[in-house]
């Protein structure tokens, strides 16, 4: 199945391993192993990632048989509400029962070609890549709802085997780099 959003070289799941919000390493070749997988880069201070983190929360539980991961690659130093006490509150005012990983390093984020937040990954049960986009077409103070469209149909599509077919590149806050010169949302 191809890409049908966003712009990528990566192809299929990284073998990394990153620490969870309580320090236990995760693999994310052996989480995501022989199931669907929804990968979103994320973090708690980005008004596009509050927009859709209860929604995100309500999809995962409804796709519970699925695999769901969230990592966060910011500068903690810079940006200290996306250090870990920020990620756990997230995790609970949001529903989100699924691993929050940490990527301090920012390797995993480059693997990725992560540019923003959020931007989700779908992977297929054998862990190819077959959408990276938007979770939906609503914006802050839009006056389109949250609706999850996009990620809702690659999941979907992933699931049966077909193409999904629609979509938009992710659109949010920047991933905030180490000892960048200057950080933006």
């Amino acid at each position: 199945m191809p890409i049908q959003s966003g712009s990528t070289s990566l192809t299929q799941i990284p073998g990394a391993v990153l620490p969870d919000c309580n320090g236990i390493e995760q693999s994310l070749a052996h989480l995501c192993s022989d199931r669907v997988s929804v990968i979103f880069f994320s973090c708690n201070h980005c008004p596009y990632v509050q927009w859709v983190e209860q929604a995100v929360g309500q999809l995962s539980h409804k796709f519970s048989h699925i695999t769901w991961l969230a990592i966060c690659s910011n500068d903690v130093e810079s940006y200290p509400a996306d250090d870990i006490p920020g990620l756990l509150a997230q995790s609970q005012r949001a529903g989100w029962e699924f691993p929050y990983l940490i990527d301090s390093d920012q390797r995993v984020a480059h693997a990725f070609g992560a540019v923003c937040t959020p931007d989700f990954y779908v992977f297929d049960a054998q862990s190819q890549l077959v959408y990276r986009g938007a979770f939906d077409s609503s914006r802050p103070k839009s006056d389109t709802p949250v609706s999850g469209e996009y990620l809702r149909a690659a999941i979907e599509s992933a699931l049966t085997g077909n193409v999904f077919i629609q979509g938009s590149p992710a659109l949010g806050c920047g991933i905030k780099w180490l000892n960048a010169q200057t950080n933006s949302d």
